[in-house]
């Protein structure tokens, strides 16, 4: 895999993100759904990683589901027990969707998932940084989101993307936050042993190269950023 990155691809990620807003209109939430999906898409992410616990919102979860099918790609779901799996599989089974769904903790489940190219962890559960740590990333590079993330600092999230690097030969090529729904940070890896560069944003989430379009959400109020 050495030499070889993410390429992005504008009709993957235009699709899933039209494909995501209708899905969810029903649900009415913020834009994080639409935004994850493109990403994913638009990445052409072969192994989509999230994690669910009881009690926890779908729509995300849909819009990953959605991009997986447009990557033609596996989606997995980690959660902590039965009773969040049972939750998790009859929520997405309402909504016509039926990704893979893994029970139990970081150290057992990232284990058996090698070449994570990307991976969305709410940051509300508290093994958050340990499933961080321990994902197995793809030797092409990986995009790794941090939902519902408005409570972590600036320092701490330069804390939480240093210690994934730590474990390889990759290295941090940007990260950001974004005020979408309850705030994201958004960081993308290197390939592995490759010296991977992307225009991205800065860190007010503001455009610095017009590689990125803006969208800003009709009904919420919500930016986005998606890259052309």
């Amino acid at each position: 895999m050495k030499g070889m990155k993410l390429v992005w691809s504008p009709d993957k990620a235009s699709n899933a993100y039209i494909h995501t807003v209708q899905a969810c209109e029903i649900f009415n939430e913020s834009g994080v759904a639409e935004l994850v999906s493109a990403m994913a898409a638009g990445w052409n992410a072969q192994l989509i990683v999230e994690t669910w616990s009881r009690g926890g919102v779908i729509p995300t979860s849909v819009g990953l589901a959605i991009a997986s099918r447009q990557t033609c790609g596996r989606h997995v779901c980690i959660v902590p027990d039965e009773r969040s799996r049972s939750e998790y599989a009859k929520s997405m089974g309402e909504a016509g969707m039926s990704p893979e769904i893994m029970v139990g903790e970081p150290e057992e489940v990232m284990d058996g998932l090698i070449g994570v190219d990307f991976l969305v962890v709410d940051s509300r559960r508290k093994d958050f940084p340990r499933v961080l740590r321990l994902a197995k990333l793809s030797g092409k590079g990986a995009v790794l989101i941090c939902k519902n993330a408005n409570f972590i600092s600036k320092m701490d999230s330069g804390f939480i993307w240093r210690s994934v690097v730590a474990r390889g030969s990759r290295r941090l090529v940007r990260s950001v936050f974004l005020p979408v729904g309850k705030g994201i940070h958004m960081a993308h890896f290197s390939a592995s042993g490759c010296d991977n560069s992307v225009s991205a944003m800065n860190h007010k989430g503001h455009a610095i190269s017009n590689r990125w379009i803006k969208h800003v959400d009709q009904r919420s109020g919500d930016v986005h950023f998606i890259r052309r």
